[in-house]
């Protein structure tokens, strides 16, 4: 162990980072930074040769900050998982997606599993930031690695540390937002931590594993029941012709006891969607329902239902139909300012509109092309807020700070408005979710 944390000290430990997307490249790139030589392993061809051309394809990973690292040397990435047999650590960062049953699929984690397994050296740290149900890297990880009677917490150590990556928040990042990490020994999470604090200004340490995994999972789940909270307490305020937004803020205004949440078109990204079914179905195997957790995966989930209501609610008081009119969605990444369109609303929204025979188009300045679950690829349009005014109806999707608002609000005939970018207007054609 002592020589672990020696070379974790003298920075002489080679690095590897397994799936290099909106989680993995930025973790390779801060511990680039902090001095260790860092190998990015990933399937895509494509992302391997953009990291080596030292052009980032994460928004919030600088290209310059990256090509930065490649040209030191301490930087490079490959599709060849022979490289694992160089590593002194391991870190997991692939995708834990739902099946279509919306059941985990660890199939991700297994092929990373094997593949450490089939290049494994004595000696060598595995640490799973991948979110899943707590009990996967004991009960997944572990009995892949632990191979030829190689025993954890002595011949090789493992952990699982949840990611905490916010896209396009430029407040917390990897290095100032705390890092949890979950040893499945006590020396394997000795070396975990001592290696993060290398990269992180604070390291909390829980007692297991499986801590660890479910503080990722209370954590989105948490997020995800207050925004279905707030979400219900909307369509409240609808049936009661009550303002949502000023009700909130109201409330916002006691200093204690209550977290401002905000309604909207639905949730996206791949935490909050995500997250709490992997609770859930671990849950249901050991005969038990998190009745709340999953009914506010379905309040949110119905949210682009009700969007649409209100789309065609709102085209029939102005006499019109939701077939054949044109309709603008504006925005369809999943939040503000960002690119990523990963379990987007605006995706469905869009979707559930050209089903009702609607004539749709968004624009979205981060997001040139979508083809995501729609049932044909679209391009953003241009020319807001210019071009509003040529359609039936425009649905706000995503608040991009880049919208000039007041001259959309204005240019108009009918807009919905899930975002509250209309506050303090109280124009006959804005309908406020």
């Amino acid at each position: 162990m002592q020589d672990f944390l020696n070379r974790i000290e003298q920075r002489a430990l080679n690095i590897g980072v397994v799936g290099l997307g909106y989680v993995g490249l930025p973790l390779a790139v801060t511990f680039a930074e902090a001095g260790f030589k860092v190998t990015g392993l990933d399937v895509n061809a494509q992302r391997v040769d953009e990291l080596n051309a030292r052009d980032s394809y994460i928004a919030d990973v600088p290209s310059a900050a990256l090509a930065a690292q490649v040209e030191a040397g301490r930087l490079s990435a490959t599709t060849d998982p022979g490289a694992i047999a160089e590593m002194d650590v391991v870190v997991i960062c692939v995708p834990t997606p739902l099946s279509k049953t919306r059941d985990p699929d660890v199939s991700y984690i297994l092929a990373a599993a094997e593949q450490v397994s089939r290049h494994f050296h004595p000696g060598m740290l595995v640490v799973m930031e991948s979110t899943t149900y707590p009990g996967t890297t004991e009960e997944v990880l572990l009995p892949t690695l632990a191979v030829n009677g190689a025993e954890v917490g002595k011949d090789f150590y493992l952990a699982f540390s949840p990611e905490r990556i916010d896209p396009g928040n430029e407040t917390y990042t990897l290095t100032n937002t705390p890092k949890i990490i979950g040893g499945y020994t006590e020396t394997c999470g000795d070396i975990a931590s001592a290696l993060y604090r290398t990269i992180c200004e604070q390291v909390h340490r829980v007692s297991t594993c499986r801590a660890a995994e479910m503080v990722k999972l209370l954590e989105n789940t948490f997020r995800s029941v207050n925004i279905a909270l707030v979400n219900e307490v909307a369509m409240m305020c609808e049936r009661l012709e009550i303002d949502t937004g000023e009700v909130i803020n109201a409330a916002a205004t006691k200093p204690f006891g209550y977290m401002a949440f905000y309604p909207g078109p639905g949730i996206g990204g791949h935490c909050i969607p995500v997250d709490p079914h992997y609770l859930t179905w671990k849950l249901r195997t050991l005969n038990y329902q998190a009745r709340l957790v999953e009914l506010a995966s379905e309040i949110n989930a119905a949210m682009p239902e009700h969007v649409v209501r209100l789309v065609v609610d709102a085209l029939n008081e102005h006499s019109k139909s939701a077939k054949g009119s044109r309709i603008l969605v504006l925005g369809v990444a999943y939040k503000r300012d960002i690119d990523d369109v990963r379990e987007s609303p605006a995706l469905d929204i869009i979707r559930l509109l050209q089903a009702r025979g609607a004539e749709v188009d968004y624009a979205d300045p981060y997001v040139p092309s979508v083809s995501e679950s729609l049932a044909a690829a679209m391009s953003s349009v241009d020319g807001v807020p210019g071009i509003c005014a040529g359609y039936d109806c425009v649905v706000v999707c995503t608040d991009h700070t880049e919208f000039d608002w007041a001259a959309i609000i204005d240019a108009a005939p009918l807009i919905i408005d899930t975002r509250n970018v209309t506050a303090g207007r109280e124009d006959p054609h804005i309908v406020r979710l």
